[in-house]
């Protein structure tokens, strides 16, 4: 039997529309499929302003705390896909994206599109695979 909870943290922001944070379909094993994640201050809801470097790391953290409300990690990424206002910033993105997943180097795509929630530069969603942690 197929088991599916809906995801939800304080420690991402919240959604502004109709979707989840994340979705984790347990049969036996556990996969997670993460809503792509902007960069939004969880706490105050506001906007990161800032450079790709900055909007990047809050929004990878962002995606980071769902992961954890589910019980994961980066290292249960097996596939991220990043939209990026402009594909010139792709350098500069990847090198604050290799901060967290340079050691475990999940399937990506990364596309440039004409716009984003938000007027935000960076938009990241993944999927993640683990198995429930036993607690003895």
């Amino acid at each position: 039997m197929v088991n599916r909870s809906v995801i939800y943290t304080e420690n991402a922001p919240k959604p502004i529309g109709p979707y989840s944070q994340g979705v984790l379909i347990e049969n036996p094993a556990k996969i997670l499929f993460i809503s792509g994640q902007i960069p939004i201050n969880p706490e105050t809801g506001e906007l990161i302003k800032g450079d790709i470097r900055v909007q990047t790391r809050q929004a990878v953290e962002n995606l980071i705390a769902v992961l954890e409300a589910a019980g994961a990690t980066v290292d249960n990424v097996a596939k991220v896909n990043v939209y990026l206002d402009d594909i010139n910033d792709f350098g500069e993105f990847n090198k604050v994206y290799e901060e967290y997943f340079g050691h475990s180097k999940p399937a990506r795509a990364v596309v440039q599109v004409a716009n984003l929630p938000k007027g935000v530069k960076i938009e990241i969603e993944a999927i993640a695979i683990f198995e429930e942690v036993r607690r003895y």
